[in-house]
Parts: structure tokens; sequence; C-alpha cells
């Protein structure tokens, strides 16, 4: 028997769930860890300044450090928090926004961790939907003047070495499609629209020609290296000024 075999047998399957399970109890400790942190530095953060939100692909960004090399002198906080979801993301909004402190400008990154069936089934581009709505019409509400930026999603690569042999690498890519994130931006751009929001797409340079995400940016075919950052933050520099 092969490792694929094995993979699909129920001794495979039985494991990979009790490894799964494993590994999402230690990330929902680390995620309570670090929103806890963010309450207790939130208290001390300036008003007006920019906030960049969401998940992993927003938490790895360093924004704050790309910014202050090029000489942008502006408070920038990022309070992106790896495997956050839209629930989560709402759960925890006062937190990860810092709308209270009534941000100048909000960039707003958070639905790629809903691009699973095994949540929702195939349910799960409309409750990402939902609640996108949901965000931004409370965001709205409690500090109307803050130019909300909403992001479109980031390019992903289902086709790298090793994506298909790992379950949990491939249970995080196989609804990550080309067409999935781009009818995923789409509806964010309409949301967007509807709440008076600017929708952005920073995204150039990071694809290739088929859509899929480069593979000299890609860790995982998700999440990617600071050089694709560093791309990102020239294409979004005019939205900071």
């Amino acid at each position: 028997m092969n490792l694929q075999e094995w993979m699909n047998s129920e001794e495979g399957r039985e494991l990979a769930a009790q490894i799964g399970k494993s590994m999402q109890d230690r990330m929902r400790r680390e995620q309570d860890i670090k929103r806890k942190n963010f309450e207790i530095l939130n208290q001390y953060a300036r008003e007006g300044a920019i906030v960049f939100t969401g998940s992993s692909l927003m938490e790895l960004f360093p924004i704050v450090e790309i910014a202050a090399s090029a000489g942008i002198e502006k408070t920038i906080y990022n309070r992106g928090i790896g495997g956050t979801t839209t629930d989560d993301f709402l759960a925890a909004i006062d937190t990860v926004t810092l709308i209270r402190k009534h941000p100048s400008r909000l960039f707003l990154n958070i639905g790629t961790n809903d691009m699973t069936d095994r949540v929702y089934g195939d349910a799960w581009m409309e409750h990402l939907t939902s609640n996108y709505d949901k965000i931004l019409a409370y965001l709205r509400s409690q500090s109307p003047e803050t130019e909300i930026f909403c992001m479109a999603f980031y390019p992903a690569n289902q086709n790298l070495p090793g994506a298909h042999d790992d379950p949990g690498r491939w249970g995080m890519l196989k609804d990550r499609t080309v067409s999935n994130i781009r009818e995923c931006s789409r509806r964010v751009k309409v949301l967007a629209e509807k709440h008076g929001c600017r929708f952005i797409d920073v995204n150039e340079g990071l694809a290739m020609d088929n859509g899929e995400q480069k593979p000299e940016f890609a860790i995982d075919g998700v999440h990617m290296y600071a050089s694709a950052y560093e791309i990102i933050f020239q294409n979004l520099r005019q939205y900071l000024s």
C-alpha cells in the first residue's frame, strides 16, 4: 500500500482527523493569546491611525517595517491573526479593527479561511458573503468617517509540488481555485460599493498568466514570502497618503 492509498484508508483518515483536531486546538489557543495581547495594546493605540487587519495573509504582511523602510512616518497597526474566519472576526471585531479608536484608514483582507467546504459545505461562499456584509455594516455604524479599503483576495497555487499529497495542505487549497477567488473578490467589490467603502486590487505582479500565485512567492500555495508583500506594498502605497 502506497502513501496515497493509506491516507484514503479508514486508519489514515482517522489519524488525519486526530492530527487536524490537535492542530486546530493549538491554533485556537494561539489566537486567544494574540487577541488578548491586542486588547492590551489597543488601550495605548493612537486615535486615527492606519490599521491593517484580517487573517494570516495580513498577519504575515510586514507592513509596519516595509512602510518605515520606505520613509512613511504614519502610525500603522497590524491586527491580523492567522486562522481567523469571518465568524472569528465578527466575534472580536472591536479588538482586531481598533474601530473604537476611529482609524483614518482600515485595510481589510478577511475571508480566505472561509474558502472551504469542511464546515459549511457547498454554502461556504454564501456564508463568507453574508458575514462580510455584516462586518462592513458594523464598521460603518461605529466609525462612519473611517475610510475602509476592501482588498481583493490574493492568488493561490494548487499545483505546487506536494500540494496534493498532504491532506491538511490540500484541505486548505482545494477550494481556492482561480475562479472561486475571483468570484469572492467580485462579491466583496459589490459589498464595498453597497457600504460606501473602496475595493482595491493590489495583486498586480503576484500571479502567472493562468491566475495562480507565482511559485517564487509561494510558501505553501496560500501564504507568501516577504518579496510578495514588497510588491503589494508598492501597489497600495498610493492609498496610504
